[in-house]
């Protein structure tokens, strides 16, 4: 279920996004801090299943604290969750059931990251699904290889329906054009680092003049000089220039004269984006650029999004391609949170490209893995064989909280899983019909590298926090603070 999130700013966030959540939160417990910090660090390395971290470091801890309340003392805990992890572990190993073969096929990439889609955007799967699967595979070419998740591009445009969102191979950005030239093929492409403007006579002085011919040639040096300047820029053949900054209408009167595109860009980091996509080097001051400096773009051409004008940049290289994915919608709020599901789905393409073991989503990988180390608990002595058991049972709540968000009798889907589960390691919860199902035929799969991330990182988080057992606060020195410092007399004061 998606969560309303109030940030400090008041701004407004519904998202089920663990990941954005604990980011807008202001969390001030040193415990929940080290969960948030796993989470984060997860975040970070996959892109992708923060709140499988949450959930198991909260559930691991409940069930600690079970525990510790019936007498068993934390070091037999520890040494329970850390057998049961390595445990884990190896299970993990074991639940591969399917390998990418081929990164470079549109159908087998889409079924294996449709689930992540799925569980951000219920519905919306197969839609956005194709766009992202189709942008990450124009960037990575046709001899595959790995994905630079910097090269998918995300532009939202309020207007029309999540169904009118495309793929636009190249760089989109929601700029127009200064002159009137709206479209230029193979163009060498400029970028100056700053205003393109005449640079401003100053004078101590007063200055008299007596005739218009000397009002005339006054300025005429600097506007020469000026002319010059894009004279020699047309010369070398540059199509078209972006700047950031100004652009004075002199400049574009110049720029209309020699037919050059120009393209005023106002955030620098859109123009770092641009520089890179085109492969220019920005050039901080006015004059005509070394062919080293310039870039190329096979395509700089003015469209209209709706009622949005934009400009899209293509350039098709093998080592630098990019694509951009333009998404519409009704509000900006939705439009947020289809980008949120967006970046996780090219997380997970990219998480393939570095190991393309998949495991069986759906809850099915955590049932299997708990029914094996619940079995494991049994053949163990001590103590710590209650930890183990405790947390075989905290693996449950991955299934149970899908059954609870899809309105099912939790008890019952987990019930029906466990009694599946002993015929193979694949059956889970099918949300459509609320029933147990083979994850194969739905083709629910998790990648095998965020799993293994996220039992590291939670279960490393509930380890730092079941070693401590006092929280110092460290006060700062200089007396009481300033609300104990209330006026009062001194005692034994009579006056």
């Amino acid at each position: 279920m998606n969560k309303m999130v109030i940030n400090h700013l008041d701004r407004l966030f519904v998202t089920s996004d663990a990941a954005t959540i604990i980011k807008e939160s202001d969390i001030h417990h040193p415990a929940a801090k080290m969960i948030a910090m796993a989470a984060k660090m997860q975040e970070n390395e996959c892109g992708d299943g923060s709140n499988f971290v949450i959930s198991l470091s909260g559930e691991l801890m409940a069930q600690a604290q079970s525990l510790i309340q019936m007498g068993v003392h934390p070091s037999e805990i520890l040494i329970g969750y850390e057998k049961a992890s390595i445990k884990c572990h190896e299970l993990l190993e074991k639940q591969v059931c399917y390998t990418v073969k081929d990164m470079t096929n549109h159908e087998e990439v889409f079924k294996c990251m449709k689930a992540s889609i799925a569980s951000k955007q219920y519905g919306l799967e197969d839609l956005l699904g194709n766009l992202i699967t189709k942008a990450c595979l124009h960037t990575m070419g046709k001899k595959g290889g790995k994905l630079n998740v910097d090269n998918v591009r995300v532009q939202k445009i309020l207007g029309g329906g999540i169904q009118d969102s495309e793929v636009i191979q190249g760089m989109v950005v929601i700029r127009q054009s200064q002159t009137s030239v709206h479209r230029a093929n193979d163009a060498k492409v400029a970028v100056f680092n700053t205003n393109i403007e005449m640079n401003q006579g100053e004078t101590k002085g007063t200055v008299l003049l007596t005739t218009a011919d000397q009002l005339e040639n006054y300025s005429k040096s600097e506007e020469d000089q000026f002319e010059s300047f894009i004279k020699g820029i047309a010369e070398a053949g540059i199509k078209v220039v972006v700047c950031t900054g100004s652009m004075s209408e002199m400049a574009v009167h110049f720029f209309e004269k020699y037919h050059i595109m120009a393209i005023k860009i106002m955030s620098k980091f859109e123009m770092k984006r641009i520089a890179r996509a085109v492969g220019a080097t920005p050039v901080v001051k006015l004059g005509t650029p070394s062919p080293e400096e310039l870039g190329f773009a096979h395509e700089v051409a003015f469209k209209e999004i709706s009622s949005q004008k934009c400009i899209v940049f293509r350039r098709d290289e093998p080592e630098n391609k990019m694509a951009t994915i333009v998404l519409r919608g009704s509000t900006t709020s939705m439009l947020d949170d289809v980008e949120r599901a967006v970046d996780d789905g090219v997380n997970a393409i990219k998480t393939m490209t570095r190991d393309p073991r998949m495991v069986p989503g759906a809850g099915a990988c955590e049932i299997n893995m708990a029914k094996k180390i619940s079995e494991y608990a049994k053949t163990q002595p001590g103590l710590d064989q209650y930890a183990i058991e405790r947390f075989a049972q905290s693996l449950e709540i991955i299934p149970r909280v899908i059954a609870d968000n899809a309105g099912l009798k939790a008890e019952e889907i987990i019930a029906d899983l466990y009694a599946k589960t002993g015929e193979s390691n694949v059956w889970g919860i099918d949300v459509a019909d609320g029933k147990v199902k083979d994850v194969n035929e739905l083709c629910i799969y998790d990648c095998w590298d965020t799993k293994s991330w996220a039992l590291k990182l939670a279960l490393d988080a509930v380890l730092t926090i079941l070693k401590v057992d006092q929280i110092i606060m460290s006060k700062p020195a200089g007396g009481p603070g300033k609300a104990n410092q209330a006026a009062r007399r001194p005692d034994g004061y009579d006056g």
